[in-house]
């Protein structure tokens, strides 16, 4: 268990900031408000939906909401996990009033995903730096070249209930060296780790322009949880779905790249050159 938080609380308020729905991830099982009653349950303020690429999930949830209500007490928040060309997933929270389709076509390289989000005033940082090598950011050959990307992020993922212990001692390290709020999200694709990790905040957050106010004004409190028992050993098969992984993901950037250019030019950022990121 790694935990950050060292004060009693009048009020407990955990959120899970790193969710997967069926409804908008392809790889999980479990259903917006079944997800979101089960934290309910488990005493948590609110959560954040971050499906792979995609905002479905959260569009499930306001369906959900506009006919029957939602959940009193309990905060949903719009959130998605990106996948990077270059420095494997990024956790993105954007205000609640903006809506950038571009978002949700993967492949941007990350300098580039920097200068979108935080143009349309919205921040970003690495989820689970330190896990699987195509999938985190400081396994990339990107962050090896230019260890000052760290400083346009503006959190960290520093407990992610997936990965083994050594991998969160790693983020949460990060996260103190680059003084980053560290988010802890449970990152579960099905019920067995849902309320397993939590980040918990200096005031109730009921959107996104809340949760944004807090990161730049110092309101994430800490976090922690439980990680989920590892497997001894990496088998062939998970060697060989890493290797596909890889393949998938650089396949549908490629596939997506008309797409992906579509859009940075409708945002004006089409022609913009890397060295601009540094600016």
């Amino acid at each position: 268990m790694l935990c950050f938080i060292d004060h009693e609380r009048d009020e407990d308020l955990k959120y899970d900031f790193h969710c997967h729905t069926r409804n908008g991830s392809l790889d999980a099982r479990v259903d917006i408000l079944q997800y979101a009653e089960l934290l309910k349950e488990k005493g948590f303020a609110g959560m954040m939906v971050t499906d792979h690429n995609s905002y479905n999930g959260y569009r499930a949830w306001q369906r959900i909401r506009r006919e029957t209500g939602g959940i009193p007490g309990f905060t949903v928040l719009r959130g998605i996990e990106y996948d990077t060309l270059d420095a494997g997933h990024i956790l993105v929270v954007m205000p609640d009033h903006v809506n950038l389709k571009i978002l949700e076509v993967r492949g941007l390289p990350v300098h580039m995903l920097v200068r979108v989000v935080h143009r349309f005033g919205g921040i970003l940082g690495p989820a689970h730096p330190y896990g699987a090598k195509f999938l985190s950011a400081m396994c990339s050959k990107r962050l090896e070249r230019d260890a000052g990307l760290m400083e346009h992020f503006d959190f960290v993922e520093a407990f992610n209930t997936c990965e083994l212990p050594e991998s969160n001692r790693k983020a949460a390290a990060l996260a103190a060296r680059s003084k980053k709020p560290a988010f802890g999200g449970s990152d579960s694709h099905r019920t067995d780790y849902i309320g397993m990790a939590y980040t918990e905040t200096a005031e109730a957050v009921s959107s996104c322009d809340d949760l944004i106010r807090l990161v730049k004004e110092g309101g994430i409190i800490g976090c922690g949880g439980t990680e989920r028992a590892p497997k001894e050993r990496a088998t062939a098969a998970d060697l060989a779905i890493g290797a596909a992984w890889k393949i998938y993901n650089r396949g549908l950037a490629a596939v997506k790249y008309h797409t992906r250019t579509t859009g940075l030019r409708e945002l004006g950022l089409a022609a913009m050159p890397r060295w601009a990121f540094h600016s």
